[in-house]
């Protein structure tokens, strides 16, 4: 990765189409399995159709995380001022991470209900990562890239970070470490916490860093991608095969494919991140030059990505709704007060095809609104509120 002072011209760095294109690309895989969490259907399983429904979701979190490390690091040579960076990343940061337990709460569940449950998820982990981002700005990108790969790789060690305590503090603070790296400890009452910070905020680190290489010539640019991308792809299938191979006893019923594929999440594992990294990273070259009408569409997405996440969460629980209506003469918001862990009977779930239907007609909706706010943004850069949402 090259010293951002290398950098011949600053003009590549004020849109870099890959990242759009690839970040819109997984924001609407992502409402295939948030159409599927209001549906009932399960998350994965030994059938085709629902493993895959949600195995091809994998790639958001990842995707999110390492292209927000990727622009802001673009941001940055666009400011010129790491000070201004910092205040940014630090304002844009905890806005998302209020956003998460208010309005985007409220969207998820449509109740005021605090106790019954509070989610740590995907937003509220981006804030939080961008206001830990901001302490290492002023560092060299390469630097900052370098620890967030290094984050990554020890992983497993941060689990042991409360037992190096004095034991009269270790609950206290494992109790808080929690929202970290799970150790074991009990967390706060009324949180559930999906996503933990370690190693995310080692992804974004590492994706600030790679916004280095975005600014080599297109060519040098192809060639770390897929020797990169396509590297961490064969050390995910040696390593992933490896674990099958000599791991653990398994006990379950699904294939040897299925399970190579179902890597670790919450937390997510180096193999997870191994598989999902790996193939964005390939692809990046390719979104560079990718033209057409479905690159643009992917390109509107990821343009104006928090504001098409508020609306379609919202849009997604109505369609559940209007869709219970329809099936049963009822809209059984009831289903949903502690989405996204729904409960639903089994013979009230949805077909995979209403699943996918329901995703295609809400994807549609949300393309034009996007358009529209797109263009809106683009054209008012006097109102500076907008570079936040």
């Amino acid at each position: 990765m090259t010293d951002t002072n290398t950098i011949v011209s600053k003009r590549q760095a004020l849109r870099v189409q890959s990242v759009d294109i690839l970040r819109g690309a997984v924001m609407v895989l992502m409402a295939i399995d948030h159409v599927r969490v209001y549906s009932g259907l399960p998350a994965g399983g030994a059938t085709p159709g629902i493993f895959f429904t949600r195995w091809v979701t994998n790639f958001c979190a990842p995707a999110f995380v390492f292209f927000a490390g990727t622009s802001a690091f673009l941001y940055g040579i666009k400011l010129n001022n790491n000070g201004k960076l910092a205040r940014f990343l630090v304002l844009r940061g905890l806005m998302l991470v209020a956003l998460e337990l208010t309005v985007i709460r409220f969207f998820w569940m449509f109740n005021f209900n605090y106790t019954n449950l509070t989610l740590a998820g995907v937003i509220w982990m981006l804030g939080w990562c961008m206001v830990l981002l901001a302490a290492f700005v002023r560092l060299r990108p390469a630097v900052v890239g370098t620890i967030g790969l290094a984050i990554i790789l020890f992983r497993p060690a941060f689990r042991y970070v409360p037992l190096a305590l004095p034991e009269g503090w270790r609950n206290a603070f494992g109790s808080f470490w929690e929202f970290f790296y799970p150790s074991g400890f009990n967390g706060p009452n009324h949180i559930a916490i999906l996503f933990v910070l370690i190693p995310w905020v080692g992804v974004m680190m590492a994706g600030y860093g790679f916004g280095t290489v975005l600014m080599r010539e297109p060519s040098a640019v192809k060639r770390f991608c897929l020797r990169v991308g396509i590297s961490a792809i064969i050390i995910f299938l040696i390593a992933g095969t490896l674990v099958i191979l000599f791991g653990p006893a398994y006990q379950g019923n699904l294939p040897v494919v299925f399970r190579l594929l179902a890597q670790q999440k919450y937390p997510p594992s180096q193999l997870f991140l191994l598989m999902t990294l790996g193939p964005l990273i390939a692809l990046v070259p390719f979104a560079q030059r990718a033209k057409g009408k479905v690159a643009d569409i992917f390109k509107t997405f990821g343009r104006v990505p928090l504001f098409y996440y508020m609306l379609h969460i919202l849009l997604i629980h109505i369609s559940a709704l209007i869709v219970n209506f329809i099936r049963e003469g009822a809209v059984h918001q009831e289903r949903y007060t502690t989405a996204p862990f729904t409960e639903i009977d089994e013979g009230q779930r949805w077909t995979l095809p209403l699943l996918y239907l329901v995703f295609v007609i809400d994807v549609t909706l949300l393309y034009f609104v996007c358009r529209w706010y797109a263009k809106y943004k683009s054209a008012h850069p006097e109102k500076k509120w907008l570079k936040y949402i």
